[in-house]
């Protein structure tokens, strides 16, 4: 109920009239039954101008820290997450991508759709990442089209670290369904999950015309965050001087 309000009421018209998004391909997302819509993840408008556009309901799998974030921005980002509907994983530990996997396949068992973004963490440069095989562990599993999808521009308007978005004209891009029938009961093969997921993810480079790049964001961006830990000062340690710790 507070889905529909958000977006048809209170959230929607107002992103549609400020940002005026160019949809192409809208034709491509199914009209019922379940479907995984699979994206690249630019920034964090992301998880409202896409729903926004959309005439169905999709869930998305969001990370946990969405839900547990303190100070008024962060009782509001939970509010809205779990009015929205939208599900908490937890991506820390050897469990995580299992937990993701079984809430995701639990969505597509409701014959809805499922929003996953699968570089698994917004990019931090704009460039388009390896995709992780989860996505496609779902889509054999369920037996499920994936319906390819470009965020152009949100990058622009609201980069890691910037709390607020610029007011500029965004595009969303939708391809063809993806069939991967042809791989049914193979969700045990890791060749097949890596190319099921390499072929989605080279469907949204596609549409979104992004540099890419063959590692995962999350390794790339831990390797800049020692670089840049490496490069920092470290302040000399004091050497202590009074009783006992007299100068020689």
């Amino acid at each position: 109920m507070f889905y529909q309000l958000l977006k048809h009421v209170l959230l929607g018209p107002l992103l549609r009239l400020l940002f005026r998004p160019r949809i192409e391909g809208l034709e491509h997302v199914p009209g019922s039954g379940a479907a995984i819509v699979a994206g690249n993840h630019l920034s964090f408008s992301d998880h409202f101008l896409m729903p926004a556009i959309l005439s169905r309901r999709i869930t998305f799998l969001a990370k946990r820290e969405y839900f547990t974030g303190s100070g008024i921005k962060g009782r509001l980002t939970a509010a809205f997450f779990r009015s929205a509907g939208q599900i908490p994983v937890d991506r820390s530990g050897k469990e995580a991508g299992k937990a993701a996997i079984r809430e995701g396949l639990g969505v597509l068992a409701r014959d809805e759709l499922l929003g996953i973004y699968p570089e698994g963490t917004r990019s931090h440069d704009g460039r388009l990442y390896k995709g992780k095989v989860g996505v496609a562990v779902m889509a054999l599993t369920a037996g499920v089209p994936v319906v390819p999808c470009a965020m152009v521009g949100t990058f622009e308007i609201q980069p890691p670290g910037r709390r607020l978005p610029k007011i500029r004209r965004v595009a969303i891009r939708f391809g063809e369904p993806l069939d991967f029938s042809r791989y049914a009961g193979m969700e045990g093969d890791k060749a097949v999950l890596r190319a099921v997921t390499d072929e989605i993810m080279y469907r949204i480079l596609a549409l979104s015309g992004q540099e890419y790049v063959d590692e995962y964001a999350g390794v790339v961006k831990q390797r800049a965050a020692e670089a840049v830990e490496r490069q920092r000062p470290h302040r000399p340690h004091r050497r202590l001087s009074g009783p006992g710790h007299e100068h020689r």
